[in-house]
Order: C-alpha cells, then structure tokens, then sequence
C-alpha cells in the first residue's frame, strides 16, 4: 500500500507555508525535495564520520571510504546494472554528458561525423555536442516529435546515416514528459556500431530502469532530482567505452603514478574521478536512493500516473489553457499556457501567491521552445509525494490567473 501521507511525514519542507497558504511543491522537474533520512545522514556524516576517502588509512577516512563507495553498488542496483564498476561519480548529469562529450566524443569523432539529438533535449544534452561541433566540425542531426510531443523511436532511426556516430536521446522530456522508448533506438544502434547516450535526468525519479536490458552505452542520472543533494549524480559507462575513453579531469585518484616525465592512469571507474569528490553528496544520493527502493519504483510510478490522470482530465476542462505535450504515457509534468498576452512569469508569480511553486521560462530546451512557437511555459512537476488536493490547489489557482490575467 502507498501511504502517502507516511511519505509526505518523511519531508520537514512540506509542513511549511509560503505566503500564509500552506506549500504546494510543483517544481519537482527542476529539483525535489529531501526526506528526513537523507538530512540526517548528511548531518550525521559531517559531524561524526567526515574524513576525506581513499588512501587515509586512518579509521575517519576508512569509516568515509566505505560509506562512499558502497553508494556505487546502490546506484548499480538502482539502474539494474550487473558490474558496479561501470558507474562512475559525477556531479550530475550536467557534468556526465560533458564527460563523455570530452573523453569519448571528441578522441573519437571526426569532422562530418554526426550526432543525433531531439528537439526535446535539456541544453546539458546540447551544448557539449556544440562543443564538438564547434571544435571539431561534428554534425548535429535534430529529430522532432509528433504534434502531440511523442518521439517514435523509428523517427530516430531513420535520421542514421552512414557518418552516424552517437545518438543522444532523453528518456523523459523535462517539458513535455514524454517517455521515449530508447531499447529499441540503442538496440538498433549497438548493431551498427553507433554509441547511444541516455539522458536519465527525469526518467529515473518518476519509475524503474533496467540499464543493462536497455542496452545503451552511456546513462546519466543526477542526484537532486531523485530527492538526494545537490552536487551528487552518476553515469554509467559500458565496460567496451570505456577503453575508447580518455581521462576528463587530472588529479587525485584518477592516477596510479605521476613522475617528471610520465603519467599512468587509475584503471575505470577511478580513471574519471579526480580530485576530492562530493564525499557527503555522493552518500546522501545513495540514501535518498535506498529510501526511493525502499518504496518501490513502480510503486511510485503508479502513484504518479494517478496524479498524471487526475491533473490532465481538469486541466482538459480548461478551455483558456493551452497543455504542450499530451502524449500516451507521459510523466506527470505539465507545460501551460494562457490564451492572451500572459506571460508564464505572470502565472508563477500569481500561483506563489497561493503556496502553489512552479517553474517558469524556457526550463533550458531553446529548441523545444522554437519547435512549440512558444517563448515560455509555466510548469507543474509532480512528484512522489504529491496529492490529488494538490492538484486541486493548482486548478484553483489557474483559475485565478485567468481571472486576473484572461
């Protein structure tokens, strides 16, 4: 049984108010909240186990050296990955991307060879390929989705060309919500020998993923989102790229020697870790993702589509509201707009005045914002601990804006 009040119980921040109405947190697409056990091993961390890891010898850093790397087991465990030693630590998907833009793009890609990417994409899924594009005269190829914000993955597969080296897909749409299919995209492309990326950012909070039968070459995942700290995030890497790989960043625990005239590398996942990690970040994601499976994934998924339900079918009773991305299945994330000159900044600012937090502006996709002729949505992001009288509150409060505004 999902109890969610029990859930709710777990989060101090949605006690409060904002405005003297009682918080209803919709921004969770951008950053989600924190539960009470995740605080609290933070805290606890830094005032009795803080050391900094590997190599101490001492009891602290061997107490926080364990801590931190039994994280990688659980993100393993949480993205279904057999080998634990394909997951590397990051500061979040931002930084995965760009790792891989850097060490597996560009010693590997050629001038006219191309990169597949859609219209839905987050900018951290952009601009290190127009780093690459820039720099190395590499080809982006855009796929757009149907009217409806869906992406077929035959739509993917038919921009392949013979120069195809990468494809690098959302799995869901931080503006749209929409779920793409990537098996079959990462499928197709392993037997042709093109790399796929996987933007996990979104997907991974909302259900279960199973990395190893997706079959991709690269997934990322941030920890803010998936309720743990900011700073805090992981890519997998499948073992083959690995070993087409270059090091990101030089320094501590990415070397095994360094003398005058030479250098050798750790061996991976160490190779792509330099310097002092996020220590206390990294082992707050992990208990934010042991309390995430604790409650089941699926489980919270089915919560969410009852929410997705519930909010689309009063949101479609909304004839003054424009809804972008109304695609099967989709995530419970809505996009809106108001007939009329309001802006999305408008409707925000109105709906804080209710207690009601949502995003507004272009929530980092510049082309998806073209493609929907739009400058700007007011976006609603539900998450786990989200309630249908939430819901509510935010049809109320829309109902305001276009009262105020209409």
């Amino acid at each position: 049984m999902y109890d969610i009040e029990k859930i709710r119980a777990d989060f101090p921040i949605l006690t409060r108010e904002v405005n003297g109405k009682p918080l209803v947190y919709l921004d969770n697409g951008a950053s989600a909240q924190k539960p009470r056990v995740v605080i609290d091993a933070m805290t606890r961390m830094y005032e009795h186990d803080y050391s900094n890891v590997h190599r101490g010898l001492h009891t602290l850093s061997n107490i926080a050296t364990e801590k931190y790397e039994s994280v990688r087991g659980i993100v393993a465990r949480f993205l279904h990955v057999a080998d634990e030693e394909q997951i590397v630590f990051t500061t979040g998907s931002t930084e995965g991307i760009n790792l891989v833009s850097y060490a597996w793009g560009a010693p590997n890609l050629e001038p006219g060879d191309e990169i597949i990417l859609s219209v839905m994409e987050h900018h951290a899924n952009i601009v290190p390929w127009h780093f690459l594009r820039e720099r190395q005269g590499v080809k982006l190829v855009w796929v757009e989705p149907e009217a409806d914000g869906s992406l077929p993955p035959e739509k993917v597969l038919e921009a392949i060309t013979p120069r195809t080296k990468l494809i690098a897909i959302t799995h869901m749409s931080n503006v749209l919500g929409t779920r793409v299919d990537v098996k079959p995209i990462a499928q197709a492309a392993r037997t042709r020998g093109i790399a796929t990326l996987v933007d996990g950012s979104q997907a991974a909070v909302h259900g279960p993923v199973d990395v190893d039968d997706l079959g991709c070459d690269f997934y990322v995942i941030t920890g803010h989102k998936l309720y743990g700290p900011s700073g805090s995030g992981a890519l997998f890497i499948r073992r083959d790229r690995m070993l087409e790989m270059r090091p990101f960043l030089g320094g501590g625990d990415m070397i095994d020697t360094v003398t005058r005239n030479t250098v050798i590398y750790n061996t991976p996942p160490m190779k792509f870790e330099a310097g002092t990690p996020g220590i206390v970040q990294q082992i707050g994601m992990g208990v934010a993702l042991d309390y995430l499976m604790g409650i089941g994934m699926e489980n919270i998924a089915e919560h969410e589509r009852d929410l997705r339900d519930y909010t689309a079918e009063k949101l479609n009773g909304l004839n003054w509201l424009n809804q972008h991305g109304t695609a099967a299945d989709k995530g419970a994330i809505f996009s809106l707009t108001l007939n009329g000159p309001a802006h999305p900044h408008d409707i925000s600012t109105i709906l804080d005045k209710r207690g009601v937090a949502v995003r507004a502006g272009q929530h980092c996709t510049g082309p998806l914002m073209e493609w929907l002729g739009v400058t700007a949505t007011a976006r609603a992001s539900f998450g786990m601990y989200n309630t249908r009288e939430e819901a509510d509150a935010l049809i109320s409060a829309l109902e305001l804006c276009h009262d105020l505004l209409g």
